[in-house]
């Protein structure tokens, strides 16, 4: 392979990493800021000294987070939230996908129904309308009201019906030959080819249950149902700090504050996807480019 290695690529190659380089830092720095504040003790964060690295280094806040119960309520919500809601987005995604990524002369109505589903994605109902659709359905304060208004996305059914089509139709007709049906095909043939897609999806899904918070505050009438990121919201604007009289108070009042108990919540509730994340980045790239080329 012959690389190019004119003036005019070095500069560019060098633009690019250092470019890089730049918006992966503004991503970085602000989360390794908030570790290290969650780890200073109350007097150095209250100051502002803290920057990135812990100042009179304490675990202390997050003792106090771990410590109160609604913290634990809001992770359990939060994980059956990211459970079911995952589950049911790639089951309908898949169910939804699979036909419409048939040829028209096997699904006739295919183009219809393509153009029904994106005209949802460009057109929605907005957000009355679909809290109205909620509540008339008695699902409000429940678990089904933060997975069912997004059990189907759009943009990750036309990811999916992409990636399918991409692959070759004569595996396809080779499987009906022998008498295969589309479910045989769909678990047999189209699954199994469609890991790094599938994988994407997943993380997709995942990141987007973990860190959703509106629909916990607009859903919810009683704060102990409230998923994880909308129990945050709330304590970041208003931080009951009250309840730091339950504790060795003294000593504690000495190295937790408001700064560092909400850094600390912070960044418990980013660590799992933090977590996640590696094992699925192999998939991820792969998937993406795959699934936006058109068939």
């Amino acid at each position: 392979m012959v690389q190019n290695r004119s003036l005019s690529a070095i500069i560019f190659h060098v633009f690019n990493y250092a470019f890089l380089g730049v918006m992966a830092l503004l991503c970085v720095l602000p989360l390794v800021h908030v570790l290290a504040v969650s780890f200073s003790s109350s007097t150095e964060a209250e100051a502002g000294l803290v920057s990135l690295w812990p100042i009179d280094f304490t675990a202390d806040s997050y003792r106090y987070v771990l410590n109160k119960p609604e913290f634990f309520k809001s992770l359990g919500v939060t994980l059956q939230k990211v459970s079911l809601g995952t589950a049911l987005n790639l089951l309908l995604v898949i169910l939804l996908a699979y036909p419409l990524s048939r040829e028209t002369k096997e699904f006739p109505m295919r183009t219809f129904y393509a153009w029904a589903i994106v005209f949802t994605m460009l057109f929605n109902g907005g957000l009355v309308p679909t809290y109205m659709v909620v509540r008339e359905t008695q699902i409000m304060d429940t678990i089904w009201a933060l997975v069912l208004p997004g059990a189907i996305p759009v943009f990750h059914v036309v990811m999916l019906l992409n990636f399918f089509r991409g692959i070759p139709k004569e595996l396809v007709e080779a499987a009906h030959m022998d008498g295969a049906g589309h479910w045989t095909v769909l678990r047999k043939i189209m699954l199994p080819l469609s890991i790094p897609a599938l994988a994407t999806l997943l993380l997709f899904n995942i990141v987007g249950h973990w860190n959703s918070w509106f629909d916990g505050l607009i859903y919810m009438n009683s704060p102990e149902n409230y998923p994880l990121q909308t129990y945050l919201r709330t304590i970041i604007i208003e931080l009951d700090f009250t309840a730091l009289g339950a504790m060795d108070a003294i000593h504690q009042l000495e190295n937790v504050s408001e700064r560092t108990t909400r850094a600390a919540q912070i960044f418990l509730g980013a660590l799992p996807v933090m977590l996640v994340y590696p094992f699925l980045q192999n998939y991820f790239m792969k998937g993406i480019v795959l699934g936006s080329v058109k068939g």
